[in-house]
């Protein structure tokens, strides 16, 4: 257990911004996206707000909610299906339980009460706290729980109950009603104040609902499994040092773990532990069961100290809440304090990550100069920063004197510069330099999240994806990965970038056109950039890295630093001194190296560099991502179009764009590509075709229906047709601006 606590690392989140909820127990937390959102419990008096804490950017808001609001609870059912939230029972007053049911529509801070239909058979689940409420599905799984006896509120007569119900919910919102199913095997003992969780393996799709622990006149350690597809009860057999019995702890699936933290157990005199247990104590002891071989494994024991205040002290009835692979606790009470005749409740807020992040996406430029790159890659969640990495694929060459490269253009491109079909006398596009203005709210060390925006005001609104629409940053680019151009090298010609960046934007469109999303993706130079940021991105905050077990460093790959965001500015990259690279190559477990006191090597123009990146959290440095390969610009060519506006018409399509900067002379003509379908394309789906549609000096050109009818619909993310714009100059031409307009699957199925 030593050895399994050793490799902890519990992180106190202690720089947030808001309003921070008062301290509580017996409150619940659910978990959409990156956001934590807590409801009920109390300490005095039961709470009855919303808090919300977005563990991006450190950040508890109380959104203004609206609808049916429910009253204040503890003990309740808590749980997320999707954007909704559904809460059941639980505690409204001393002796006054409920068996009310609301759901909140998180997308719009919106509650109501819902009143399912009572059972065919039986009658509906009577008020109660304490139970179980899981999701699977459709449904929600009810079980045991407490009730009183009496009528009276003051006068409490518990009762354990043991009983077991399913709720069938209705896609998106509302619900069916309540069912008694039939089940078979031994039902669990009647119990307050347990856990129960859903895990389904892999390998075999047969969902298990698993409970653990709880209370009924004694605390409890035995694990119950249920069968969801055939409504059986089970006691599993496992392996290892089971826990305490305990009661108001609570259980978290990351992966094929169950993580059971903290709560109520018995205090053990000489190491018996009484079967009416009458002294009991808070502890802070951590496991976890493995679910695919119910083997117990301890990480933190009832009894081990903990005087440096590196873990999270003793507590039950808090809340604990997995946002990806990482686990949050907030609050929870510490103990009774029989003088004061109250509770003693936690008010710390603690993470920790389970394992190590996963491998980010590739790399993607979003512009290129003659010595720099402006990069990014999608965002991982809760990770800690991410190490990029370098290396030159070729010598450096010399700054002055680099010749401009022109080749034969075709009608016909591909994205792998094949330039088979109709050629023509012109040069195909050539060197870029300009800039492509994309404004990056990641710019702050505040992390955005991609799909959800939320306004941190009294009328905070979480827009989350799906049937309504998100809200776009004000500078209205978003940025995502496009696979099915991992490996393309663009137009393969010696001057312009290897691959193809990425951005994501909504085209504008007059009132009376459809409004089409298009993701634009660009192979975009720029001027030069002020770097500054790039020599600020190693953070004090950044723990110091482990090299993951397995994995040297590779004596090729150069650090560009540690960057808290998703995206980065490289102009520069830090040379290790020989020695340091020849014992990195041997130790499985290298730390940062101090940068500050590393030499630097500026970026060369004309120069193919390989880039990738790994996230890293409290676990470590993660695996790499695919390796991205990007080329410097020559000096004098045009840069790359942007802004591009898609507008649909009853039987065309308009294309329009805005000039990029040219050095060299003025813009003699633009062209614009449609991928279309070819027999290439089946033998190779990755090797895009693609036919110009327009060649001339106006930034706008029309595309016909004829033409759309011959289009290629890339599957390969989300359904899309793929457009290609670049500008010449006199040197040749630039990079091309690549835009995916985005089809519905009646489009794309029709195209």
């Amino acid at each position: 257990m030593a050895a399994a606590a050793a490799g902890l690392s519990w992180r106190r989140v202690s720089s947030f911004t808001g309003p921070v909820p008062r301290s509580r127990h017996g409150h619940r937390a659910v978990a959409i996206r990156e956001l934590v959102i807590i409801f009920g419990g109390g300490n005095e008096g039961i709470a009855d707000e919303l808090h919300v804490y977005n563990t991006a950017t450190n950040q508890w808001f109380l959104p203004a909610v609206r609808g049916d609001i429910p009253p204040g609870c503890a003990a309740h059912g808590f749980v997320c299906d999707g954007t909704r939230i559904l809460v059941f029972g639980g505690m409204v007053e001393y002796g006054r339980y409920s068996n009310d049911l609301y759901e909140l529509q998180a997308s719009r801070w919106l509650w109501k009460k819902v009143k399912p239909q009572a059972p065919s058979t039986g009658s509906p689940p009577c008020p109660r706290l304490g139970h179980s409420f899981s999701l699977y599905g459709n449904k929600c799984y009810l079980f045991g729980g407490l009730a009183n006896e009496s009528e009276d509120s003051n006068n409490n007569v518990p009762r354990y109950l043991n009983d077991f119900y399913e709720l069938e919910l209705q896609h998106g919102s509302g619900v069916v009603g309540w069912s008694i199913p039939v089940t078979k095997g031994v039902l669990p003992s009647p119990r307050e104040s347990h856990t129960a969780i859903v895990y389904c393996r892999k390998d075999v799709g047969s969902p298990k609902m698993y409970i653990f622990g709880g209370m009924c006149g004694c605390r409890l350690n035995d694990l119950w499994e249920l069968d969801i597809e055939t409504m059986t009860w089970s006691r599993p057999e496992t392996k290892g040092t089971v826990p305490l019995p305990r009661s108001l702890h609570t259980a978290n699936v990351i992966g094929n773990k169950m993580y059971i933290f903290g709560g109520w157990v018995p205090q053990s005199a000489g190491g018996e532990i009484s079967a009416h247990d009458g002294e009991w104590k808070c502890t802070g002891s951590f496991s976890y069961l493995n679910l695919d071989t119910t083997e117990w494994i301890g990480l933190i024991s009832d009894c081990q100290e903990d005087k440096s205040n590196l873990l999270p002290g003793p507590r039950a009835g808090h809340c604990a809440v997995a946002v990806g692979t990482r686990l949050y606790i907030w609050s929870g009470r510490d103990g009774y304090r029989k003088a004061w005749n109250n509770q003693v409740c936690c008010k710390d807020l603690w993470y920790l990550d389970t394992e190590k992040p996963p491998a980010p996406s590739q790399v993607q430029l979003i512009r290129a100069t003659t010595n720099s790159f402006q990069v990014k890659w999608d965002e991982v969640p809760t990770v800690e920063g991410y190490l990029l990495q370098l290396h030159a694929d070729s010598p450096v060459p010399s700054v002055a004197g680099i010749p401009g490269t022109g080749v034969p253009e075709t009608s016909v491109l591909s994205s792998q510069g094949g330039s088979s079909l109709h050629p023509s006398p012109q040069s195909l596009p050539g060197v870029p330099y300009a800039e492509m203005k994309v404004d990056h709210p990641s710019q702050t060390n505040n992390v955005i999240p991609n799909n959800v925006q939320v306004s941190l005001s009294s009328n905070s609104v979480l827009k989350v994806e799906g049937k309504e629409k998100v809200a776009a940053p004000e500078n209205k680019i978003t940025q995502e990965t496009m696979k099915n151009h991992a490996d393309a090298t663009g137009f393969k010609e010696s001057n312009a970038p290897s691959l193809l960046p990425v951005c994501t934007s909504s085209p504008q469109t007059s009132a009376n056109h459809t409004n089409y999303a298009a993701e634009a993706a660009y192979i975009v130079p720029s001027t030069r950039v002020n770097t500054g940021q790039a020599n600020d991105s190693h953070s004090s905050k950044i723990p110091q890295r482990q090299m993951a077990p397995g994995k040297t460093r590779d004596r090729q790959w150069y650090d560009v630093g540690i960057f808290k965001n998703n995206s980065a500015v490289v102009s520069q990259f830090y040379l290790l001194p020989e020695e340091t690279l020849s014992n990195s190559n041997k130790m499985e477990n290298a730390n940062v190296p101090d940068y500050r006191l590393l030499k630097k090597q500026d970026l060369f123009p004309g120069t193919v560099y390989k880039f990738r990146v790994a996230a890293i959290n409290g676990c470590g440095v993660g695996p790499f991502s695919k390796i991205s390969e990007f080329k410097t610009c020559i000096p004098g060519f045009p840069g790359a179009p942007s802004t591009v506006k898609i507008t649909k018409s009853v039987d065309c399509i308009h294309l329009s764009w805005e000039p990029p900067a040219s050095p060299s002379g003025n813009i003699l003509e633009y062209s614009a590509y449609l991928a279309i379908r070819s027999t290439q394309l089946q033998e190779n789906p990755s090797q895009l075709v693609f036919m110009r549609i327009y060649c001339g000096l106006k930034t706008s050109c029309i595309v016909t229906t004829a033409q759309l009818s011959n289009a290629h619909v890339d599957y390969t993310s989300r359904p899309a047709i793929v457009f290609r714009i670049s500008a010449k100059n006199e040197r040749g031409y630039g990079p091309a601006t690549q835009v995916r307009w985005l089809q519905d699957m009646k489009t794309s199925s029709s195209k």
